[in-house]
């Protein structure tokens, strides 16, 4: 059996046990698409917030994996936001859609200090040729004699607290468990997606007038699966660039940054180098993200940066 190939199938047994992006996301720019993960985030910028990602993951490896995201926040009305989310992914032979919208509501519970509530809902299109994967010989090829394509819809909640300076979230953005490749008798579990938990957490340090830190950490959580914690600092200068490093416990470290390329839109990249023995076979990861921010606020924008 090529290497291509056994990794391949490895990917797309990991893929399906953890099925949609959005509910199981792997973004560097975690900070800027906490909305996908938390609709309790959605419209608490106070601006219309719109985002494009595209992630090419594990570069050189056959059949790796490929995401593009379109997302859109605003506040429609006093305390209420709406958001969208838009994804396609493909990793090998599995090629995913997925449409999902957030609604949340904010009390202000001090002079600088709100909480939100919020709910998601939405669909997902699956595509999975299971049967043209090459797995060998040695393989049980009728574990994925057969395709799925199907569609299936899935909700979640989440609560998020912010001031200027600091954020904390906890999400569940995925309620419902969707199995796939049921067999009976006893030879071959069920490939199932299971709900996953998010914290997410931040603060912005004012250095001086011309200088901000910014500390985050995300913390995903699975039954079955080990936790996973992403920490990142960055740094920004005079308001217009920002540069700095994330730390993906047990799997990457990153090097990432953005810029003010035109009043209020960003431009950004990372680069993920895999520390794990995955990283013998491929060039790492790279992600592309454009931020665009529209205020109609005769005040002007939020002092906020996350």
């Amino acid at each position: 059996m090529k290497r291509a190939s056994i990794i391949l199938s490895i990917l797309t047994i990991v893929f399906l046990q953890s099925i949609c992006s959005q509910q199981d996301p792997q973004y560097t720019h975690y900070m800027y698409n906490m909305h996908i993960v938390n609709p309790a985030y959605a419209g608490s910028h106070g601006t219309l917030n719109i985002g494009i990602l595209h992630r090419a993951q594990w570069i050189g490896l056959d059949g790796a994996p490929n995401t593009t995201v379109f997302t859109m926040n605003a506040p429609v009305r006093k305390n209420v936001g709406l958001g969208l989310s838009v994804f396609a992914d493909k990793i090998g032979p599995v090629k995913e859609q997925n449409l999902f919208v957030d609604f949340s509501y904010t009390i202000q519970i001090s002079d600088n200090a709100n909480l939100a509530f919020g709910i998601k809902g939405g669909i997902t299109f699956l595509d999975a040729l299971l049967s043209k994967l090459d797995l060998g010989d040695t393989t049980p090829d009728d574990v994925f004699r057969d395709d799925i394509n199907d569609s299936y819809f899935n909700f979640g909640t989440g609560v998020f607290y912010y001031t200027d300076q600091f954020y904390l979230g906890l999400s569940m953005p995925n309620m419902l468990n969707q199995y796939h490749l049921k067999r009976t008798g006893g030879i071959i579990s069920s490939a199932a997606e299971q709900m996953h938990y998010f914290l997410t957490s931040g603060y912005v340090f004012e250095l001086n007038d011309n200088l901000k830190l910014k500390p985050s950490v995300l913390l995903k959580g699975v039954g079955g699966a080990p936790l996973s914690i992403d920490v990142s600092g960055n740094v920004l200068i005079n308001d217009k660039l920002e540069f700095g490093l994330s730390w993906r416990f047990d799997d990457s470290i990153s090097a990432l940054m953005n810029i003010e390329v035109a009043p209020l839109v960003r431009l950004g990249y990372s680069y993920d180098y895999t520390i794990t023995n995955l990283g013998d076979f491929n060039a790492g990861s790279h992600e592309i993200i454009l931020l665009i921010t529209i205020s109609n606020s005769k005040d002007g924008i939020s002092p906020r940066f996350f």
